[in-house]
């Protein structure tokens, strides 16, 4: 063979190679992709209350293919999604029905839970049947809650997904204001018991996020998100109260879960 054709050749099977080499790397980096296993937990504003068209299957539980998790995951094509967040539950409900899914091989897991706990529903029946001392007292029980068991009851959640998942992305959502002050209502609760309401969101998204923070976890407000969007803004991306259907009222609507927990959590996943 003449010498000339040696480094030709040489080359010619380096490129060979390498191309082998990089069909093979990215080969195994589609796999990777296709791999990716998502988990949605947590309570009724993971599980899209009051966004609609509720899957049947879901029973009490209302999910939605409106719900940010759905939505997020509609988008992104995880490998697998669990959607386990269920409508009215407290800690004490995911420890014990929602984290089958989660295994070592979960990606990445949302969740909002808290809520319930400190018996955010009886404070909002409270401040809309009773009157504005008797509003501000429960909210002050919740927040005393908030302060004094809470914590722990988040720990042993957040504790049991770790345990779970040790490999996953966490996300732990917050909840939004409900009340926009000095805004379009001319009934209903007054401004101090709006400011109360408001003020009592802002202690519990405290609470959950400096927990969320103490496990490693990244904690997404959704604050800003709704800024403009509250009751009373006159674009509200939240039910006001609701006597015909009251298991929605103070529930993110679809545009809520679209506009605004959807973006938060992507921002973070």
């Amino acid at each position: 063979m003449p010498s000339g054709r040696l480094p030709r050749l040489a080359a010619w099977t380096s490129s060979l190679l390498l191309a082998a080499g990089a069909a093979l790397f990215g080969a195994g980096q589609a796999s990777a992709a296709a791999d990716f296993g998502y988990v949605a937990l947590g309570d009724s504003y993971s599980s899209g209350v009051g966004a609609g068209n509720y899957d049947s299957s879901s029973g009490a539980c209302k999910r939605t293919n409106r719900a940010y998790p759905a939505l997020w995951a509609a988008a992104n094509s995880p490998q697998t999604f669990a959607f386990t967040a269920c409508s009215g539950a407290r800690t004490g409900d995911v420890l014990s029905g929602q984290l089958g899914p989660l295994d070592s091989g979960t990606d990445l897991v949302s969740i909002t839970i808290g809520g319930n706990d400190a018996g955010f529903a009886d404070v909002m029946t409270t401040c809309v049947l009773q009157s504005e001392a008797t509003c501000v007292s429960r909210i002050n029980q919740a927040k005393a809650y908030v302060d004094s068991t809470l914590p722990g009851r988040l720990d042993q959640v957040y504790d049991a997904i770790r345990g779970r998942a040790p490999a996953a992305r966490v996300v732990v959502l917050g909840y939004p204001r409900f009340y926009k002050l000095n805004g379009t209502c001319v009934t209903g609760l007054t401004e101090g018991e709006r400011t109360a309401i408001n003020g009592a969101a802002d202690h519990l998204n405290a609470a959950i996020g400096k927990r969320a923070t103490a496990h490693g976890f990244t904690f997404a407000s959704v604050v800003s998100a709704f800024t403009g969007h509250e009751i009373c803004s006159g674009d509200a991306w939240l039910h006001s109260v609701n006597w015909l259907n009251i298991g929605e009222s103070y529930h993110p609507t679809a545009a809520g879960q679209s506009g605004g927990y959807l973006p938060v959590f992507r921002s973070k996943a």
